[in-house]
């Protein structure tokens, strides 16, 4: 019989498995004569003589991969992606940039500038297809005033992420500095038919923030940006030249809903938050756990968010003796650095559980689903009732482990880090945890 860590992993591959991004295109569109299907709508390709593929994000290439084989042959396509890592092999017609992440760098700048030229002398018969998924909002970006540097740029987002302002107020100003964040894309794409394929890890409603939105229109206003500069103490952080160029009244405002640019614009959600829910769901469901979801603790602090997880894991098996329970977490848990150690919010969910669920029935799993966690090379870890006896046996202290935030190497050492490598996808973290009566 498997054990729960066994269990545990192969739900988690299970899931990977089932929200494959090639796979979920070839499921979801399909071609039927000159027309593509796509869900909720379709493109002729009969009044199309040429198509524009913009890639950015974390899912990039899977997503380049399962849509350029929908195309008809005799359609003309050229293209541009950024992404974090290279591809394993390159697609004609295309240009790649390896972009920065999570900070913009050269290569950000230049496929930015790619794109922009890509997007030029598109007409009515042109057909643009956005493929967009997490991290676009480092990987491809140019700012509006030409008199900022790499550095100015680079500054702008460190400013941001460290102010401690809600994520929903970095992109609301990222939007507005940015020329091709906000609906800006849309916009250098005139007339042509615009098409956004996307693969999400943001809530529902708030599509704009998936790499800050660049052919989606913007519900953020320039004044919206001047009170976030001002709450957060950004005009001291931010350089002279930015604060120079706000204060002048330079900062053109964003395309919005009803703008014309988004006449001939369709928005698609391929993968998102519910289908990550329900794979991992049916997964759990096929080991006899009777399952919930809960997407509560997104965002919460790794100590809250484990307590309150437990707690519906404790109350679930009361009500229910006898079974064999679940609950399912979605989203990020904030895990601040304390030490130099190597691992992320996932392994460090899973080290502090370790000693909550000690000698206890339980199983914990915590995992990127874009194979990433934090410094490490993992997408995250699993522990079980046995965890802290087997860390002692070792001589490992997990208390100490987590003080210097090392997660990584504590469960590497006990065999129990869940290392996938660059998945290809980008659907945030998934956290399940299991429980035997």
């Amino acid at each position: 019989m498997p054990t729960g860590k066994q269990i545990a992993r192969e739900i988690f591959q299970r899931t990977l498995g089932s929200i494959d991004i090639p796979g979920v295109m070839g499921r979801k569109l399909y071609r039927e004569g000159s027309r593509l299907v796509l869900p909720g709508a379709f493109l002729d390709f009969s009044n199309v003589n040429e198509v524009k593929v913009v890639a950015i994000g974390k899912a990039a290439h899977a997503m380049v991969s399962g849509f350029l084989p929908l195309l008809p042959s005799h359609v003309s396509c050229r293209g541009v992606v950024a992404a974090p890592t290279s591809p394993a092999a390159s697609l004609r017609g295309l240009r790649y940039f390896q972009a920065g992440h999570p900070l913009p760098d050269q290569y950000s700048w230049k496929a930015a500038e790619a794109i922009l030229e890509l997007l030029q002398n598109s007409t009515e018969q042109t057909a643009i297809f956005f493929l967009l998924s997490g991290g676009g909002s480092a990987l491809v970006e140019l700012p509006l005033d030409p008199t900022l540097g790499l550095s100015d740029v680079q500054d702008v987002h460190r400013a941001l992420v460290t102010c401690g302002a809600p994520i929903d107020a970095m992109n609301t100003v990222r939007r507005h500095l940015s020329a091709v964040k906000g609906g800006r894309l849309a916009t250098a794409a005139g007339r042509a038919k615009k098409i956004t394929l996307a693969v999400t890890d943001v809530p529902a409603g708030k599509e704009a923030a998936l790499a800050s939105g660049p052919s989606l229109p913007d519900p953020t206003t320039k004044r919206d940006v001047e009170e976030i500069v001002r709450n957060f103490g950004l005009r001291e952080k931010f350089p002279a030249r930015v604060v120079k160029w706000i204060d002048a009244g330079h900062m053109p405002e964003t395309p919005k809903p009803g703008d014309p640019v988004f006449e001939e614009a369709v928005f698609i959600l391929l993968l998102g938050l519910d289908d990550l829910f329900h794979a991992a769901h049916h997964a759990t469901e096929s080991h006899g756990f009777l399952t919930e979801c809960d997407n509560a603790t997104d965002d919460w602090p790794i100590e809250r968010a484990a307590d309150y997880l437990l707690g519906c894991l404790d109350i679930c098996q009361k009500e229910n003796p006898g079974r064999r329970i679940a609950i399912i977490a979605d989203g990020e848990v904030s895990s601040p650095v304390t030490g130099n150690g190597i691992g992320g919010r996932n392994s460090a969910f899973v080290l502090h559980c370790a000693g909550k669920i000690a000698g206890r029935k339980i199983t914990v799993i915590s995992a990127g689903t874009d194979g990433v966690d934090g410094n490490s090379p993992a997408a995250g870890a699993v522990a079980d009732g046995e965890t802290i006896v087997r860390a002692k046996a070792l001589g490992l202290d997990a208390p100490e482990f987590f003080r210097r935030s090392d997660a990584f190497s504590f469960f590497d050492k006990l065999g129990d880090a869940i290392i996938t490598g660059p998945t290809g996808n980008n659907l945030r973290d998934l956290r399940v945890l299991l429980s035997e009566p």
